[in-house]
C-alpha cells in the first residue's frame, strides 16, 4: 500500500513538473523578472484612476479596499502600493506611448513576498489581468493562463508557483516586473500596438467558486490566494515601468506647446468649465472619476476649445486627444 502511494505522488509531481511550464521565480534559471533598478526602463506610468473592488466580494459588507490611491502608482516603484480588492481595476496613462518594440514592452509591478509560513518553492502572489489600448476606450487583455490546481482553494496566506502563470502580473515577487510583449497583439482589430497610451490592471478574484471566479483564456478557474478580507485586499499596484516607447509622440509636451487651460480650476458643481486649446489640438475630450468611471458631460464648442460642466463635487481626469497624443488634466469640483 505504502509503495503504491509513493508511486502515485510521484505520479502527481511529475504531472505538476510537465504543466509547470512557464518562466519560473526570481533566482531561477529562466525567469523573466526585472528588477526596478535594471537600465531597461526608459519611463514609467505618470497617471492613474482606480475603480475599487470588494475586500471580500462574497460578503460586501466589508466594504471596498482601501490602502493606498492613485498618487501611489506614478513614478518608479518602490514608492508605495494601491490595493484593487477584489475584481478592482486602476487604468494607468503615459507620458510617450508605448510602442512594440524587440522584445518585452512594459511591465506591471506588485508585491508579493516569500517567508517562512510558504511552501518550499512558493510565494504569496496576488494576480492580475492586463489590457491595453490605444485609444482609452478599446482595451485588449493579454491571453493569461493559469495551470494552478484548483481542486482546493489557494487560501489567504498560501503560496504559489510562478512557473504555473503566464501573462498575469504578480507573478514575480516585489521589486521585480512581470514583463509584456505586445507582438502577441499585433494583430488585435481596435489596437495600435505602436501606440499604446492606456494600460489597465484588473484584479483577478481567485476564488474557485463558479460564481466569483476569474477565468483564464482556456477558460481555467485562477486559483490565487482568497478571501483577502483585508483593507489591503486584492491586487497591490506598485507601478507600471516602460521599455519601449515612441519619443516622438510627447503626451504632454505637445499638448502644452497649444497652451491648454482649464478655467476656473477649481470649479463649483454645475458650472461652465472653460477648456481651452487650438481647434486642431484635440478632437475627443473624456472624463474619469477618481474610480476611473467614465462621466457624460454637457460639452459645447467654443472657437478657442470647449465648455463642459460637471453636476457632482469630486476629482477629476480630463483626457483630451487626437489620434497621436493625448494628455491628462485634473478638475476639481466643489
Amino acid at each position: 500500500m505504502m509503495k503504491q502511494f509513493l508511486g502515485l505522488s510521484l505520479v502527481l509531481l511529475s504531472a505538476n513538473y510537465v504543466h509547470a511550464q512557464f518562466a519560473p521565480q526570481v533566482g531561477n534559471v529562466g525567469t523573466t523578472a526585472i528588477h526596478m533598478d535594471s537600465s531597461v526602463w526608459v519611463n514609467w506610468a505618470n497617471n492613474c484612476s482606480l475603480q475599487r473592488g470588494w475586500q471580500n466580494i462574497a460578503d460586501t459588507t466589508l466594504g471596498k479596499a482601501i490602502v493606498g490611491d492613485d498618487s501611489y502608482v506614478p513614478g518608479k516603484a518602490g514608492n508605495g502600493v494601491v490595493s484593487l480588492g477584489d475584481g478592482g481595476f486602476a487604468t494607468v496613462t503615459f507620458e510617450h506611448p508605448i510602442v512594440n518594440g524587440a522584445g518585452y514592452d512594459f511591465a506591471v509591478f506588485e508585491n508579493g513576498f516569500i517567508d517562512q509560513t510558504l511552501a518550499p518553492g512558493t510565494a504569496f502572489l496576488e494576480l492580475a489581468f492586463v489590457e491595453v489600448s490605444s485609444d482609452g476606450e478599446n482595451f485588449v487583455r493579454f491571453k493569461a493562463t493559469s495551470l494552478t490546481d484548483t481542486l482546493q482553494q489557494t487560501g489567504a496566506f498560501k503560496g504559489m508557483f510562478a512557473n504555473n502563470i503566464n501573462n498575469l502580473a504578480g507573478k514575480y515577487l516585489g521589486q521585480y516586473g512581470t514583463p509584456f510583449d505586445l507582438e502577441e497583439l499585433k494583430d488585435e482589430p481596435n489596437l495600435d500596438v505602436n501606440n499604446i497610451t492606456h494600460v489597465r490592471i484588473v484584479d483577478v478574484v481567485g476564488s474557485i467558486q463558479n460564481t466569483f471566479a476569474s477565468r483564464d483564456a482556456q477558460g481555467n478557474k485562477i486559483n490565487d490566494p482568497w478571501p483577502t478580507p483585508f483593507a489591503s485586499s486584492g491586487f497591490d499596484l506598485d507601478a507600471v515601468g516602460v521599455i519601449h516607447q515612441n519619443m516622438n509622440l510627447s503626451l504632454s509636451e505637445k499638448m502644452n506647446s497649444t497652451r491648454v487651460t482649464i478655467f476656473p480650476n477649481p470649479v463649483a458643481e454645475n458650472q461652465d468649465i472653460h477648456v481651452s486649446f487650438q481647434q486642431t489640438a484635440a478632437t475627443h475630450l473624456l472624463v474619469y472619476d477618481m474610480l476611473g468611471n467614465s462621466i457624460n458631460t454637457h460639452n459645447t464648442r467654443t472657437a478657442d476649445g470647449m465648455m463642459i460642466q460637471l453636476p457632482k463635487a469630486g476629482i477629476y481626469h480630463l483626457l483630451l486627444a487626437n489620434g497621436e497624443e493625448t494628455i491628462s488634466k485634473r478638475i476639481t469640483v466643489r
